[in-house]
């Protein structure tokens, strides 16, 4: 009884933590038309608005769509709140939410017969609800006079992954840098993002989004002489989010690019 006391106290604990956390993530809306995406957006410490700083974008999976504005940071939220990280690279982070009935990319998601998910990327295409959204709201931020236009990025992981790359394809001469974890697309839409430098991360074991998506893209992006740079984990299944998360020279290489004019 004392353990399971003891537990409880250490998850009653952990939750208001996680909370308080979060907190400093303050919530936004953009509304256009028919248009609406909820997001979460972090401010440097000691935010002046005289400056300017560089902005992420960070594209969440599909488990944490919704419309609670909140577990879009269950992934990646804590990483932009350490000390150290805020310290050293002092960038406004936000964190979009995908609504339940939408994707980020355009990808056609369809069962075989043994039950198996088969993503079907196609060459360009139409954006989705969220995608369009989340176009209206990437130019609503990047108006904002405290926002470096040479130090704009975009990162996100699964479905996040495969918005990231459909964001490169329809605002080319946006980003400076970008990241793309456990994602996928297809090949032909690579040349649309050629001058982007990329870091593509994937679990080799991954059993939801299978590792060639990946890798067809590294291999192409090397093929054209893009900037890429290509992790795949051995071991380490859909959640290769953690050990990308994990890499000490991830941040400072995407915060290491400006946009060449």
């Amino acid at each position: 009884m004392k353990y399971f006391r003891l537990t409880l106290l250490f998850v009653i604990l952990s939750g208001a933590l996680y909370g308080q956390d979060f907190k400093k993530f303050d919530k936004g809306n953009f509304i256009d038309g028919k248009d609406s995406i909820s997001y979460r957006i972090l401010f440097p410490e000691n935010f002046d608005p005289q400056k300017k700083y560089p902005v992420l974008f960070f594209l969440h999976g599909s488990g944490e769509r919704g419309s609670d504005n909140e577990k879009q940071l269950v992934n990646g939220g804590r990483l932009f709140l350490q000390e150290d990280i805020r310290r050293q690279f002092p960038a406004i982070v936000i964190f979009p939410q995908c609504k339940e009935n939408s994707y980020w990319s355009n990808v056609n998601i369809v069962a075989d017969s043994a039950g198996k998910r088969i993503f079907e990327f196609p060459k360009g295409g139409k954006p989705t609800q969220a995608m369009k959204a989340l176009l209206g709201m990437v130019d609503n931020i990047l108006d904002k006079p405290y926002v470096d236009p040479a130090q704009v990025y975009v990162g996100g992981l699964s479905m996040g992954g495969m918005g990231t790359y459909e964001l490169l394809r329809r605002k080319r001469k946006t980003f400076a840098a970008a990241f793309a974890i456990c994602g996928g697309d297809n090949v032909a839409n690579v040349r649309k993002y050629k001058k982007v430098p990329l870091w593509i991360f994937h679990g080799g074991k991954d059993d939801i989004v299978p590792a060639v998506f990946s890798t067809t893209v590294a291999n192409q992006l090397k093929i054209i002489g893009t900037e890429v740079k290509f992790t795949l984990y051995p071991d380490a299944n859909h959640n290769s989010w953690d050990s990308a998360f994990a890499e000490p020279q991830l941040l400072p290489w995407l915060f290491g690019h400006r946009l060449k004019k």
